[in-house]
């Protein structure tokens, strides 16, 4: 009877979703702060159908977790559709990289001196609440492949890498703890954790995503065959890409990025053709046509707008899911004594000073400047690093403390950047076209 009620009142929620989202957009409420007090009220708190015990169902929760952060990095990664070889990719990467070992290390020092926690265990927090959402920053989304906000693009390429590039700062959190060899010096964390991990996972996505793109593309051009299941394509892609990056002790996480940057380049033309983007536009609303799918000029375009259209599907429907045992989960843990001042710090403090110090000289405006100071949402990733830090040895009163400070960070985050980024955004695109007009 409660699974009855419980489907119930999640295909209500569904149907009013469907209904209500369009005016939701024109409201300061994203889909996140909705799913977070759905599930709040389906938990324990409320009705008790959903009963997501973090550490009782740690294991269950990474892999939920996991899944959700792969199909959204593979979204992410079709959306960026700006060359590698272009300037504005510096934005991006020096906030995955510059920023976030900001972030992590004003974290780990709060940790220390401010939660009493050790240096290990601080490292640790500092990883898991570091890396920015793909999963709920939709709202700050490029549109498509061929958005160039320099806004819009930074956000978006920095929750894409960073997922990925958190990795080394768990794994030396883990080592501090004993729960991971670092080797002599830190060189195993350095050469493997760190270079390896990193560099495979980008090679063997990217690999993965050409590869497999250009023989599409080629049978169906050639041949006429492999035309549909461009649904199999896009999970099959992020399976093997993800299976051979963990096999060969690379991340994940980026090797299924990389896929999806990888795919969104196949072309069957050369980038600089002027018809190409109007191959691309023409295909807007377009339902499966085995003529389309198979045309010259067409065919790598049709390819990925389908799975692009697939996997967005995807993304909303694990956002659901993940969201709402989030805040199912909320009653199994408390308020940190420590928890607001950490909540405080990190949206007020590290996140704008790290944003400021990693794009210090970056070609920005100062609005721009200031939105991705605010808009580091925390949320899906974090929950998964929190899982796997979990999954690989935290002794059970560290990882309540440690729960307790993410699970709080995480529900603030989404209610308060959820409140903000709609009229952010719509103040943003209105003082951005008065200054085009100027």
């Amino acid at each position: 009877m409660s699974f009855a009620i419980l489907t119930l009142a999640i295909g209500a929620l569904l149907t009013t979703m469907t209904l209500l989202g369009t005016s939701l957009n024109r409201l300061p409420l994203s889909t996140g702060m909705v799913y977070l007090g759905a599930g709040y009220f389906l938990g324990p708190a409320g009705l008790d159908l959903m009963r997501p015990d973090p550490l009782k169902y740690s294991v269950i929760l990474e892999r939920g977790a996991e899944v959700a952060v792969l199909i959204s990095l593979f979204a992410v990664g079709l959306k960026l559709g700006l060359p590698l070889a272009d300037k504005g990719w510096r934005l991006p990467i020096r906030l995955a990289s510059t920023s976030m070992i900001i972030t992590v290390a004003l974290i780990t020092a709060i940790g220390v001196m401010g939660l009493g926690l050790s240096l290990g265990a601080a490292v640790v927090l500092g990883a898991i609440l570091a890396p920015t959402d793909p999963v709920l920053a939709s709202d700050v989304q490029v549109m498509g492949a061929s958005d160039r906000d320099r806004l819009r693009f930074s956000l978006t390429g920095e929750g894409g890498l960073n997922d990925g590039t958190a990795f080394p700062f768990i794994m030396l959190g883990l080592g501090l703890l004993g729960l991971h060899d670092l080797g002599n010096g830190g060189w195993r964390w350095l050469a493997i954790d760190v270079v390896w991990s990193i560099a495979g996972a980008l090679f063997i996505g990217g690999l993965l995503g050409n590869v497999i793109g250009r023989s599409v593309v080629h049978l169906r051009i050639r041949h006429h065959v492999s035309v549909g299941l461009d649904e199999f394509l896009a999970l099959g892609l992020i399976a093997l890409a993800y299976g051979l990056a963990v096999l060969s002790h690379t991340y994940g996480f980026l090797a299924v990025f990389a896929a999806g940057l990888a795919l969104q380049r196949v072309k069957t033309q050369p980038q600089d053709d002027p018809s190409l983007p109007a191959a691309e536009s023409s295909l807007q609303g377009t339902s499966t046509d085995p003529v389309l799918a198979t045309h010259e000029v067409y065919a790598s375009a049709y390819m990925r707008q389908e799975v692009r259209g697939f996997n967005e599907q995807l993304e909303r429907i694990a956002e659901v899911a993940i969201v709402l045992v989030v805040g199912a989960m909320l009653p199994y843990t408390y308020l940190h004594s420590g928890a607001g001042g950490l909540v405080l710090l990190l949206l007020l403090i590290v996140r704008p000073l790290s944003v400021w110090l990693g794009l210090l000289g970056a070609p920005v405006s100062r609005d721009q400047r200031m939105l991705i100071s605010w808009l580091g949402i925390r949320g899906i990733g974090s929950i998964y690093y929190l899982m796997y830090a979990i999954n690989h040895g935290l002794d059970r009163a560290l990882a309540e403390e440690i729960t307790a400070l993410t699970l709080t960070v995480v529900a603030v985050s989404i209610v308060v950047h959820g409140i903000s980024v709609t009229p952010l955004m719509k103040l943003y695109a209105r003082r951005k076209n008065w200054k085009r007009r100027r």
